[in-house]
Parts: structure tokens; C-alpha cells; sequence
């Protein structure tokens, strides 16, 4: 006997395994119409196009709707203290990105508020916005830390990264993120910060086991290439897998980089040159993008056509933080995948499912609806594939069933 069955689907689309789909394999989603999924004890049972006619102690008409696996968010900075509303005066008149950093605005801004905020007030708020996150098909989240720039406040978001994914339905998974701009205190001492990097916060921070993932800013008047490999490869003594942010102001090698050290994935590339693309795609690494983030800032997208065509698996994400990218809708993103960088529906749904999935190290139990795989599914208010896509600014999401269980019916 099943636990849950979804019968009646119109249109059950998925990728398919375990592994980065890459170059022409992007876009190979499995469609099956009239399809059913049983599942038993939060793992997919049976996926075929025969009604499920066994018992269950749950039976879902999905009233000829389309069926997903759940989105995976693989590049979120979820857990941050007080909001950034008052930059869009300074963005209006014509202030940068790293103009306004270097004022002491920005991310230092975030960086004073997170350092303020109690941890019960940063789990509340985080906690908050995964509610919302899950009601619009989000079920595996990323989240950096990267807003405390010292010992304590780091621990701290990443403490809170690891209760939130004991207590909340969204899974989560941990990021360290500590090198993400030279905090006020090391201003014009960059090396001394670093330091205190290597030689106090990385080693707690593996010593507790508090990240998976050690990613950095690998930027123009932030951290070097040369800083970026010092930085991820002490990380990586202390088990955690390196991710960056690269080439998204300047191309400063930072993508050329990821793929020497075979970084999982590297991050925004909008600026990404050929020899760093060419350099992931030797080394494997996932490209993560980031489109809201170019749609916010008014700044160009990346070159997702051109990555995909030299075989680097693309992945599509949200990149929610308070400044660049106010958004954690999933949905919208995969609208600028299809409209801004011109990938077919196919192909975004792979970049925010599977490829998501992998860059996040799991791509062995979720991004895909197969027989053994963690039943975290979206029944959509759509009749197919292309509808959400051509559909934009609404939540399609009707139901959400995360780990065999259903905990969202946005309908009721």
C-alpha cells in the first residue's frame, strides 16, 4: 500500500538521473501524459502511465495538470538582518554596485544590520520566507552565510541555516560564505582579514561542521583569483567544497579558476570570458546563474546559450538577498531563463531541478521524479510544459508534496 497517489496528471515532466545534464542532454526532460506516482515512506514508488488502483492513505486528482519535480534554489543568501529599500535613490542616480559598497552601503550595510539582529529574530525571518518560498514550488534551498564577516556573527547565520533545516519542510543546505567583502574593521588590511579567515573562522567553521560549501567574491577591489584558491583551498582541507561568485562586474578570473580546482560550481558569470568558460567545462563545474540579479541591477545577462553549446551544465537560481536580487520567486527566474537568456522550457526546467540539484550536491535524491528518489513534487495549475512559462507574475504552484507529504495546497 502506497502512502500517497497522484493519478490523473495531464503531463508528468521530468529529467531524468543523478548527474548534471550538459550540452544537448539540457533539454532531455521526460514527458509521460496520464501519468500516476505512488509513493511510500517520502520516496517515489511507482511512475507509469496506469492509474494507481492499490490503497493509499492519500489520493490526489491532479485534474489532468502538469507535474514537476520540486525547484531547487541553488544560490540564496536567506539568512540576513534589515532590508535595503533605501538604495534605490542612490541606484536612480546612477551609484554602482561597488560604488555604493565602497561607501560603506551595500553589503556592509546588511553586514551591520545581520550583526544586530538576535539569532531567534533571524531564524523568524528566514523561516518567514521559506513559508513563502515552499507556496511558490520551492523545496531545496541553498543559503549562504556571508553578512557577518566575523566569527561570531557567521556561526551565527549558519546556525541558524542548520535549525531552520531540522525544524522547516524546505530542506536546506549550508554555504560559508565569509569571504564575501572586507568587513569596515579590515578596511585597507585585506591580507590581516584573510588571515583571520584561514586561521580561525574557516577551521571552526569545518571543526562544527556548519557548511557543506565554502564559496567567495571573487570580484574587482574584493578578493583576487590569487586570494579566491588561498581562501577555497584551506576550506576545502576542512571538507568543505568549493563554490564562487566569478565574473559577474569584471572577468578577473575568477570562472578559470572554479574549473582548475574543479569548483561544483561557480556563480552570476555574467562577465565570464571563453578561456573561463572553456576552463568549467574541463573542470566540470556547474554554471549557477543568476538572471533576476541582471534584471534588478539592469545589468547584462550571462551567456547561457554559449555555455550550454561548450557542454557546462547550467543551472537557473534566485539569488534572494536584500540587495541585487529582493526575489526569491523561482518561477520568475525561469521566466528570464526562457525570455532573457532563450533556453526552451525543457532546458530551464533541468537548470532549476537536476542541475540545481547537483550543484548542491543532491542530485542523488532530489531534481528528478524517478522510482527511489525523495518525492518532492509540484502539481501546477498549468495544463503542460510551456504554460508557466509563457505565464508570468502569478504563483501557478496548486499543490506541493515534499517528502511523500502534502504541505501545500494553495487553493484551500
Amino acid at each position: 500500500m502506497y502512502d500517497l497517489i497522484i493519478n490523473n496528471i495531464g503531463m508528468l515532466a521530468t529529467p531524468s538521473g543523478n548527474s548534471p545534464r550538459k550540452g544537448n542532454d539540457q533539454k532531455d526532460v521526460i514527458t509521460i501524459e496520464n501519468a500516476s506516482i505512488g509513493i511510500k515512506d517520502g520516496v517515489v514508488a511507482y511512475v507509469g502511465t496506469s492509474p494507481c488502483s492499490e490503497d493509499a492513505k492519500t489520493v490526489i486528482d491532479a485534474k489532468k495538470c502538469l507535474v514537476t519535480p520540486g525547484l531547487v534554489d541553488a544560490h540564496t543568501h536567506l539568512v540576513f538582518g534589515g532590508f535595503r529599500e533605501y538604495e534605490i535613490p542612490l541606484k536612480l542616480s546612477g551609484a554602482t554596485y561597488l560604488e555604493i559598497l565602497a561607501a560603506g552601503g551595500g553589503i556592509l550595510s546588511t553586514v551591520k544590520n545581520t550583526r544586530e539582529a538576535s539569532k531567534d529574530e533571524l531564524y523568524e525571518k528566514a523561516s518567514s520566507f521559506l513559508d513563502d518560498m515552499l507556496k511558490h514550488g520551492t523545496t531545496t534551498v541553498e543559503a549562504k552565510s556571508g553578512y557577518g564577516l566575523n566569527l561570531e556573527t557567521e556561526l551565527k547565520q549558519l546556525e541558524v541555516v542548520k535549525l531552520l533545516n531540522e525544524k522547516h519542510n524546505v530542506d536546506l543546505v549550508s554555504t560559508f560564505m565569509g569571504a564575501h567583502a572586507i568587513p569596515s574593521e579590515y578596511k585597507d588590511k585585506k591580507e590581516d582579514f584573510i588571515k583571520l579567515l584561514c586561521e580561525e573562522i574557516i577551521p571552526k567553521v569545518g571543526t562544527l561542521k556548519l557548511a557543506e560549501f565554502c564559496d567567495i567574491f571573487c570580484e574587482t577591489g574584493i578578493f583576487t583569483a590569487e586570494d579566491s584558491e588561498v581562501i577555497l583551498k584551506v576550506a576545502q582541507r576542512y571538507g568543505m567544497r568549493s563554490k564562487i561568485h566569478a565574473d559577474e562586474i569584471n572577468p578577473i578570473g575568477g570562472s578559470s579558476l572554479a574549473g582548475n580546482i574543479k569548483a561544483i560550481s561557480a556563480e552570476h558569470l555574467i562577465e565570464a570570458d571563453r578561456a573561463g568558460m572553456e576552463s568549467m567545462a574541463r573542470g566540470g563545474t556547474i554554471a549557477v546563474l543568476l538572471p533576476a540579479t541582471s534584471f534588478y541591477l539592469a545589468k547584462n545577462f550571462a551567456k547561457a546559450k554559449e555555455m550550454i553549446s561548450l557542454n557546462i551544465p547550467v543551472a537557473i537560481a534566485s539569488d534572494f538577498n536584500p540587495g541585487s536580487s529582493p526575489s526569491f520567486n523561482v518561477q520568475f527566474v525561469m521566466n528570464l531563463g526562457y525570455l532573457k537568456y532563450g533556453l526552451t522550457p525543457e532546458e530551464v526546467l533541468t537548470a532549476v531541478t537536476i542541475n540545481a540539484a547537483c550543484a548542491v550536491g543532491r542530485g542523488d535524491t532530489v531534481g528528478t521524479i524517478e522510482v527511489g528518489k525523495q518525492a518532492d513534487i509540484i502539481i501546477w495549475d498549468a495544463p503542460n510544459l510551456n504554460y508557466i512559462f509563457y505565464r508570468f507574475g502569478n504563483n501557478l504552484v496548486d499543490k506541493v508534496i515534499k517528502k511523500g507529504q502534502l504541505v501545500v495546497d494553495n487553493k484551500k
